[in-house]
C-alpha cells in the first residue's frame, strides 16, 4: 500500500516556495486537489501553474482573519471541501527581548502563531464536514528549544507545537488528527535571506551544515515527506505528535560542534 490523497483536497499556507511549495508539488504528486495560499501573488501564480488543473492559487495575508476565511471558504466551494490542512506559512526574524521592537514581535506572532490559529479555525469546519481529516502545522526544532538571538521566532515555534497539542486534544473525538512537523535548518530561500544578513554567507551555511548529525542541510522535499506521512492514513493512530525532521541536529548532547571537540569526540 502506498501513500495516496486521490479524491482529497488540501489547502497548503506559505506555498508559493520553500517548504510549502515542495508540500504543495508532493500532494499533487499523490493524487490531491490542492489549494494554494500564499501573500506573494507572483511567485504563488507560478508554483499553482506549474501543478496544473488541480492547483488553484488564493492570495492571502495568514495574519488577516477575513483574508484567511474569505482565501479557506472559496478553495472549499471550488474544490467541494477540504480534507487536509497544512499550515506552514512563516517568517524569520531576529533580536532578543530587549532589541526587538514592539512591532517585530506582532509581526512574528501574528504570522507565525496567530496565522496556524486563523487557518486552523477556518478549515475545521469543512473537516467536520467531511467527518474529519488531518492538519499538519510546521515547527521548528526552535519548538523545543532555542537559538540566540531570535526570541520572537522561538516564543512563536513554541506556540504553534502548543496549539498543535491543544487542537490535536479538542478534536481527536471528532476523527481530526492534529501533528507538528520540526524541521532543521532546511535549504530554503527563507534560510539563505537569513544567511545573507551575515558578512560571510557561505561560512553560515556551512555551518549550518555541520550543525545536523547527517553533517547537511535537509531539503524542502524531505519536509514535505513527513508532513505527507503525517496527512495520510499511514498516520492514523498519530495525533499531538511533534516529529523532528532535522538531521540528527537535536540528538547529541552539547551540539555537534562538542562532538567535534568535547568529552568523548570521536577521534581523528
Amino acid at each position: 500500500m502506498s501513500i495516496r490523497f486521490d479524491r482529497k483536497v488540501a489547502v497548503i499556507t506559505g506555498a508559493a516556495m520553500g517548504i510549502g511549495g515542495a508540500t504543495a508539488r508532493k500532494f499533487a504528486e499523490l493524487g490531491a486537489s490542492v489549494a494554494l495560499l500564499d501573500r506573494d501573488t507572483a511567485e504563488l501564480e507560478k508554483t499553482a501553474t506549474a501543478l496544473g488543473k488541480n492547483a488553484r492559487a488564493y492570495t492571502c495575508d495568514v495574519s488577516k482573519g477575513e483574508q484567511v476565511e474569505h482565501a479557506i471558504t472559496s478553495a472549499a466551494r471550488d474544490f467541494g471541501g477540504i480534507d487536509v490542512l497544512v499550515s506552514n506559512a512563516g517568517i524569520q526574524r531576529y533580536g532578543t527581548a530587549a532589541s526587538t521592537s514592539e512591532e517585530t514581535w506582532d509581526e512574528v506572532l501574528e504570522t507565525n502563531l496567530k496565522g496556524f490559529f486563523l487557518a486552523s479555525k477556518y478549515a475545521l469546519p469543512h473537516l467536520l464536514a467531511r467527518g474529519g481529516g488531518a492538519i499538519v502545522a510546521v515547527g521548528s526544532v526552535q519548538s523545543i528549544a532555542a537559538l540566540g538571538n531570535a526570541a520572537a521566532y522561538v516564543a512563536s515555534k513554541h506556540g504553534v507545537l502548543g496549539l498543535t497539542r491543544a487542537l490535536a486534544l479538542d478534536y481527536a473525538r471528532q476523527n481530526v488528527r492534529v501533528n507538528c512537523v520540526l524541521p532543521g535548518a532546511i535549504d530554503t530561500p527563507m534560510l539563505r535571506w537569513a544567511a545573507s544578513l551575515d558578512p560571510d554567507p557561505q561560512h553560515v551555511l556551512e555551518s549550518c551544515d555541520r550543525m545536523h548529525a547527517l553533517g547537511r542541510m535537509g531539503r524542502p522535499e524531505e519536509v514535505a515527506n513527513a508532513i505527507a506521512f503525517l496527512a495520510s492514513d499511514w498516520a492514523s493512530f498519530v495525533t499531538g505528535a511533534a516529529l523532528l525532521v532535522d538531521g540528527g541536529m537535536m540528538v547529541p548532547a552539547g551540539g555537534m560542534g562538542f562532538q567535534e571537540s568535547g568529552t568523548g569526540a570521536r577521534a581523528k
